[in-house]
């Protein structure tokens, strides 16, 4: 049991209590404030669907700290080439979740507090959560300027977003969760979330860009712990509840029975890239030819994530039409991705013994694969 005094400055009537969890089961009614020692995106998604389809929240509130590494997460309904840059996230080790809730594209690190507000549907009140939190960030610096909009998100100054909201409403339960930039790396949100992809047509969720600001950046001396402690405070002063975080693991089987499952779930290709809405890719590149420039364009449309239908349109100076149907068959039906691409790519190349044409067609195979 550990007993956190760093606090005891700002909030003299406040003491935060971290107890490792030793059962949810056996806890009062009322409310409880729990915090993940995990930074893994996939199990702290997985521990806000367990908690909203298993527990009883009827008469109880909850409050779920998280905090995650490298990640870019995702709306359910949302397409990721339209949203990031996944050929950056690939090269930095920059993971890709998909949610269950709506919303925008976000950007998280450990500079990153997630927040996620669980009642029951009647009690849904995303503006009174954020209230929370300003009022949380208040007591522990009165002269920082946070307000919440009317758009659900927390600006700082009147002008930079440090906050975004997304929620998911079930028959019975709901959720509300949003971020709180803290200290996230500037460089790196602002390279993900950068799509390169260009002739995307969609109706995905598209998200909302908008000027960010770390609290770090307005303030130094705070931290991610100070503020958690402060929301913790706040929250369990608002309900009415003892002032305790129940640290967990989001891994325990034991504790939270079929949560692997859930875990697997979200991290598989089906959920990130399969669950994206019906768009189409439409695009045209030049490639040299003797002493001039000739267009190629490309017609796609990906359902389910895989190719659904593909056409490729070469002059046949350049490359017969015969090898341009024979790419265009073998990816219809095959993943919208690099590494299956590449693999179509690699076996039809290995069928042709022509230099010249081996080079045309390897040019056009990597001009596809860019795509994705």
């Amino acid at each position: 049991m550990l007993i956190r005094l760093s606090l005891k400055k700002c909030f003299p009537l406040h003491y935060v209590l971290k107890v490792p969890n030793a059962g949810l089961k056996c806890t009062a009614s009322g409310g409880l404030i729990l915090q993940s020692v995990s930074q893994d995106v996939y199990q702290n998604l997985a521990l806000e669907d367990w908690i909203h389809d298993n527990m009883d929240l009827e008469n109880k509130q909850v409050l779920f700290l998280w905090r995650n590494s490298s990640t870019v997460v995702i709306g359910r309904h949302q397409n990721p080439w339209q949203e990031c840059n996944l050929k950056f996230m690939r090269q930095k080790g920059i993971k890709l979740a998909r949610r269950r809730s709506g919303g925008g594209t976000v950007y998280h690190d450990p500079g990153n507090i997630n927040l996620t507000f669980f009642t029951n549907r009647k009690k849904y009140e995303r503006m009174e959560n954020l209230k929370l939190v300003v009022k949380a960030l208040k007591a522990l610096r009165p002269e920082i300027d946070v307000q919440a909009t009317e758009r659900y998100d927390l600006l700082l100054n009147g002008v930079f977003k440090i906050s975004g909201t997304a929620a998911k409403l079930g028959r019975t339960v709901a959720y509300h969760h949003c971020t709180l930039l803290c200290g996230v790396d500037k460089l790196a949100l602002s390279a993900a979330l950068k799509s390169p992809y260009c002739g995307i047509k969609s109706n995905a969720t598209p998200s909302v860009p908008a000027l960010v600001k770390n609290l770090f950046d307005e303030d130094p001396t705070l931290t991610c712990e100070m503020l958690t402690d402060a929301i913790a405070a706040e929250y369990a002063s608002h309900h009415q509840i003892e002032n305790r975080i129940l640290l967990i693991n989001p891994a325990n089987e034991t504790e939270f029975p079929g949560i692997n499952d859930k875990t697997r779930e979200l991290q598989t290709w089906g959920w990130l890239y399969g669950k994206t809405p019906k768009f189409s890719v439409t695009t045209s590149f030049n490639v040299g030819h003797e002493q001039s420039c000739l267009e190629v364009k490309i017609n796609m449309d990906v359902k389910n994530g895989k190719i659904d239908t593909c056409n490729i349109d070469v002059p046949q100076l350049w490359l017969p039409l015969a090898m341009c149907d024979e790419l265009k068959n073998h990816l219809i039906g095959s993943k919208f991705c690099p590494g299956e691409a590449t693999a179509v790519a690699a076996a039809l190349l290995r069928t042709c013994t022509d230099t010249t044409l081996h080079s045309k067609w390897s040019i056009l195979c990597e001009k596809i694969i860019t795509l994705m």
